[in-house]
């Protein structure tokens, strides 16, 4: 294999300057935004008198919420390095490969990928530490800023140095991926390799994985392999269209999967419903934004946690939620994100049916004259006519 710094060297990597996205006439008619086609989105602008840039506009405002809620890297190349106080002696000797293999390793998994395949370079002890740590890998980290400059917006040049890095180091190493975050590539210019990143990150094991396309389009649809990735205990998944589970094996699972976040991402309700029932031990559920109606029907005996923002919830039925403590709201869409001859439609008031939920203790934001409770345990349906500030407990 090469030299290891050399699988990270990008310094060379230019991002050139804004270029405009092809003109309208380019693109797919299938091409949707909220389930809104392309066609029928520039036309609804047009009559409203705004001009069609607006809705890359629209796409680069979906990139800045999606950036804003996707957890950090657990690295930083930014981060200080902080310093003991003791002086240390001056006698050249170099106490820290001493360390336990397993010590260095914890060391090496720490660091961004960057800085940890450096480390080969410091002594021979050192050179087969990187291969044998986890290894945390972000994108935005092997861009010249460090990912310092904040997101890159739509008709951005995709970072092509950046991709082929990635390309290098998942191959290189041998596993486990303590966390990955691929967030930069454009994933429509890059198919092939996004389908082997996928495969890879399944058969050597990766435990925390954040994934996104940066649209256009913002419909590709995600590789069924992200179901293969059974390692996972943290998944985040940004303005995809997700695999069609009724193709997807039926023992497919997510066994250790704890944390699921999805963001702005074209989903059936028969495929979020498949992606639950195959989290035996999930607790925290997050939705931001999703692409059509969203009707959710749990039957789940380990998720304690759900938050929905900027989302169309049409109806949400906790069945059997016996550890469920948090359903909360946040930014709820008051309008469909659907179009009938291109006119939104006003949505109707949505419901929220609790029927074994006993150990729920936050409920909220709820809207009045929006949203209907029903409670069986107290015999009642209510129209909700409460403010945001007033519990419901």
């Amino acid at each position: 294999p090469p030299p290891l710094p050399s699988l990270l060297q990008t310094e060379t990597l230019a991002v050139s300057s804004p270029r405009p996205p092809p003109p309208p006439a380019a693109m797919d008619d299938a091409h949707v935004i909220q389930g809104i086609s392309w066609s029928d989105m520039v036309a609804h602008m047009e009559r409203g008198g705004m001009d069609r840039g607006m809705v890359y506009f629209g796409y680069n405002l979906i990139l800045h919420y999606v950036y804003s809620y996707l957890p950090d890297p657990p690295v930083s190349p930014a981060a200080a390095l902080s310093l003991s106080a003791a002086p240390s002696p001056n006698d050249g000797v170099d106490r820290i490969s001493r360390l336990p293999d397993a010590v260095l390793r914890d060391i090496v998994s720490r660091l961004p990928a960057k800085d940890a395949a450096r480390t080969a370079a410091l002594a021979s002890r050192w050179r087969p530490l990187w291969r044998s740590a986890p290894l945390t890998l972000a994108d935005s980290h092997l861009l010249p800023d460090g990912g310092a400059g904040g997101q890159l917006v739509i008709g951005a040049a995709s970072p092509r140095a950046v991709t082929a890095a990635v390309s290098r180091v998942l191959a290189a190493h041998p596993g486990p991926f303590r966390c990955v975050h691929l967030t930069r590539t454009t994933m429509e210019e890059h198919r092939g390799e996004m389908a082997r990143w996928l495969d890879i990150l399944a058969a050597k094991g990766v435990q925390e994985l954040v994934f996104v396309n940066r649209p256009l389009p913002i419909d590709l649809r995600l590789p069924a392999t992200i179901f293969s990735c059974a390692s996972l205990t943290r998944l985040h998944l940004g303005i995809w269209r997700l695999p069609d589970t009724a193709a997807v094996p039926r023992a497919a699972r997510f066994p250790n999967l704890r944390d699921l976040g999805l963001y702005w991402n074209s989903m059936e309700d028969r495929d979020l419903d498949f992606m639950l029932e195959r989290s035996p031990v999930l607790e925290s559920l997050f939705i931001l934004g999703f692409q059509s109606g969203l009707r959710l029907r749990l039957v789940n005996q380990s998720l304690r946690c759900i938050q929905l923002g900027f989302s169309f919830a049409e109806d949400i039925d906790l069945v059997d939620a016996p550890r469920l403590e948090r359903l909360f709201q946040f930014a709820e869409l008051t309008e469909s994100p659907k179009m009938n001859n291109g006119r939104s439609t006003r949505k109707r008031s949505s419901v929220i049916k609790i029927g074994s939920a006993p150990k729920l203790r936050v409920l909220g934001y709820l809207k009045p004259g929006e949203q209907e409770l029903v409670d069986p345990t107290l015999i009642c349906m209510c129209r909700c006519a409460v403010s945001i500030n007033n519990a419901i407990v």
